[in-house]
């Protein structure tokens, strides 16, 4: 097949036989070719999700595979949603004070490692005002104070439907969304934090690690929900600490770690490789 558009086909529904084999024919059937395809089936709830990447005829619209491929959806009661590569998402990325995430996100989005459009940076600080200025991106400032919380969530939801906003990063913005706007954006919101949590709370976790003598370094990176940093998880990973290592090292070893994790949970958000199940994800790699 010569190069068309690239689509990702994301099902979910009660596990039963002949699933597979009825995308594949609809598939086939739309003069589409199947070039990746993954699945999985939870024994312990009887869900079945699966992941299929398709090329197709240069014409083709996800309007257009939708209708052929509703009587499909419609025998299996299928949850699904057909997306169109060439549409890149559309990303609001939220800061504070700590700009390594930013950066490392600007970076990988500027050399084309993460599929996105960055729509705007909001900071509830000044310090990044230059730097999103810089890369001619939108700079929003949002001082969250008890008494204007509600206000500006309130603005910051304008500016997301405003900007057709597909997913929110929280790159170390260091302020807790309000049960409220994590119910409306459920899904769409990524966040990083270190692995210190609940051991050290507050300020300065890391001279408390230390303090400690924790022997590594990590970070999660999960989807927001009302419930403070326990959403369901995308990725994770470590550092080992060394004895000899300064809490100046530790500092730098969780910054780097946090980048990275935060970085490979959006480029699999990006990638449609990630599906919910329950307060947990099915993550096709």
């Amino acid at each position: 097949m010569q190069p068309g558009a690239e689509f990702v086909l994301l099902i979910a529904c009660e596990d039963r036989k002949g699933i597979v084999a009825a995308v594949a024919n609809s598939i086939a059937s739309q003069n589409c070719n199947i070039v990746e395809s993954s699945q999985y089936g939870d024994a312990n709830t009887g869900r079945f999700f699966m992941r299929v990447a398709i090329s197709c005829p240069l014409e083709m619209t996800s309007e257009s595979f939708s209708s052929a491929f509703m009587p499909v959806a419609t025998a299996f009661q299928l949850e699904w949603q057909i997306n169109d590569l060439r549409k890149k998402l559309r990303a609001m990325i939220m800061v504070s004070q700590g700009g390594h995430c930013l950066n490392d996100l600007l970076y990988r989005t500027s050399t084309n490692r993460l599929p996105m459009d960055v729509t705007s940076i909001v900071s509830n600080h000044l310090n990044w005002q230059r730097r999103a200025e810089h890369e001619g991106i939108a700079f929003h400032h949002l001082p969250i104070t008890p008494e204007n919380k509600l206000e500006q969530e309130a603005k910051l939801l304008a500016m997301v439907e405003e900007q057709q906003v597909d997913l929110i990063i929280l790159a170390r913005y260091m302020q807790v969304l309000s049960d409220q706007l994590c119910r409306k954006l459920d899904g769409r919101v990524i966040n990083i934090h270190h692995s210190f949590l609940p051991g050290f709370k507050g300020a300065k976790p890391y001279h408390r690690a230390y303090e400690r003598g924790v022997k590594m370094v990590g970070a999660t990176a999960h989807y927001v929900t009302p419930d403070l940093d326990e959403g369901p998880i995308i990725t994770q990973d470590v550092s080992i600490v060394d004895h000899a290592d300064t809490v100046e090292d530790l500092i730098a070893q969780g910054q780097d770690t946090e980048s990275r994790v935060l970085a490979r949970a959006v480029k699999l958000h990006l990638e449609h490789r990630v599906m919910l199940n329950g307060n947990r994800t099915i993550v096709f790699k």
